[in-house]
């Protein structure tokens, strides 16, 4: 398979960093932010490369030349006028395979391209669109998907926004059939997002790939400095799910959120003091943060799919908001006790994900390849810790005196 990676842009927003090189040039511990890419790629496998180059062009072919030295093959396309970041894609069409990888230059990643590759080829569709919640959701462009993954809305940052939403942001990794390139875009410059990708929302050709691993866009001096950090500090390198993951595993209500019964309206929810910032922390420690949480209100037809989700929207988008973000929501809708008037029968079973059981945290632990010994389970009751034992975390009660906070300091603490 081909990769393509954009690499013509000027960088005006780092240029504060370095003005005198390109921004693929740009040092991360030691090497070029594109070398970090390159040998990312390479070491699974995907040494086909075409660099398309504008900005300084020279600078990034005398380093790279064929790519030989670097272990892949190296091809470029110099635009000697600017095309947007998408129109040298139609330019180099017939060099492309069918499906195509295309990345950017000014971010540092660190992904299982093969896994991203497998979930496209099992898909079927046209685009898959790697994507992550992020810290700054508020600003970012987002992604709304049916229960399939297919993109239905593509809301850039200038578009209006529902009130709640869901924090996925579209990354600027994506596997592509060059059937895309397939239509006719009339104007001198051709942007990427908005008049190649974004229509094809709604036409269930274009879906998601929702992943926890490492992709910082460094275009700015501060989210330089961050990625330079998790660099030194290998967390790039490990957030890659080839590698097994730690998480810290949080119930919803009472731990999260206020505790106020059965939460049925959207308008009870509430974030407890301190959660965001408890958030944050495991965020930037490395640990992924996984919401694991019993919802009988959906076989007892209190609350529907639709409006359980309506209300992690809004969960999301309150952290988001403070810089916090969560990298999965797992819950359990089923419910063994019959007898509730419009209660949905078939959701009225034992099951195996009904806290104690750990179902979904062993769920979880599947989809994130996540080593669950040295994980956490963090709730208010006791069924929280038994899950987490039964799935074979270590597990913290929460009570008077003891908040997520503090639990998330204790654990971090001992690292």
């Amino acid at each position: 398979m081909k990769t393509v990676i954009m690499a013509g842009g000027i960088g005006t927003r780092i240029a504060s960093i370095a003005s005198d090189i390109p921004k693929p040039m740009i040092p991360i511990c030691g090497k070029p932010v594109l070398q970090h890419e390159i040998e990312c790629l390479r070491d699974q496998g995907f040494t086909d490369i075409l660099i398309t180059v504008g900005y300084m062009a020279n600078a990034i072919i005398d380093y790279f030349k064929d790519g030989s030295e670097f272990g892949v093959k190296i091809d470029y396309f110099v635009e000697k006028e600017p095309l947007g970041n998408a129109g040298a894609l139609f330019r180099i069409k017939d060099k492309l395979t069918d499906d195509f990888l295309l990345l950017n230059a000014d971010s540092l990643f660190n992904i299982d391209f093969n896994r991203f590759v497998n979930y496209h080829t099992e898909k079927g569709g046209l685009v898959t669109l790697f994507t992550h919640p992020n810290s700054h959701p508020y600003d970012s462009g987002l992604l709304i998907c049916d229960e399939n993954k297919s993109v239905t809305k593509w809301l850039l940052k200038e578009d209006e926004r529902p009130e709640w939403y869901k924090n996925r942001v579209n990354a600027g990794l994506h596997v592509i059939n060059k059937k895309v390139l397939d239509v006719s875009i009339n104007t001198p410059k051709i942007d990427l997002d908005r008049q190649v990708l974004k229509p094809l929302s709604g036409s269930g050709k274009m879906f998601a790939y929702d992943s926890p691993e490492y992709v910082k866009d460094m275009g700015t001096p501060n989210r330089y400095y961050a990625v330079c950090s998790d660099c030194e500090n290998g967390i790039i390198q490990r957030k890659n799910l080839i590698n097994k993951q730690k998480a810290i595993f949080l119930d919803r209500d009472g731990t999260i959120n206020k505790y106020v019964g059965f939460l049925r309206d959207i308008k009870q929810l509430e974030l407890i003091d301190g959660v965001t910032e408890a958030i944050k922390r495991i965020n930037s420690s490395g640990y992924l943060t996984i919401i694991v949480t019993n919802q009988p209100v959906i076989a007892r037809g209190e609350v529907s799919f639709s409006e359980l989700d309506e209300i992690h929207n809004k969960l999301e988008t309150l952290l988001g908001k403070e810089g916090a973000f969560i990298d999965g929501i797992y819950y359990c809708p089923h419910h063994p006790h019959k007898g509730y008037e419009g209660e949905r029968p078939e959701l009225k079973i034992e099951c195996g994900c009904r806290k104690p059981k750990p179902g979904m945290l062993l769920k979880a632990a599947k989809d994130f390849n996540i080593d669950l010994p040295l994980s956490w389970m963090i709730g208010d009751d006791d069924n929280d810790v038994l899950a987490g034992k039964n799935a074979g975390c270590k597990s913290i009660k929460l009570q008077e005196g003891v908040n997520l906070l503090d639990a998330v300091n204790s654990i971090l603490s001992r690292n």
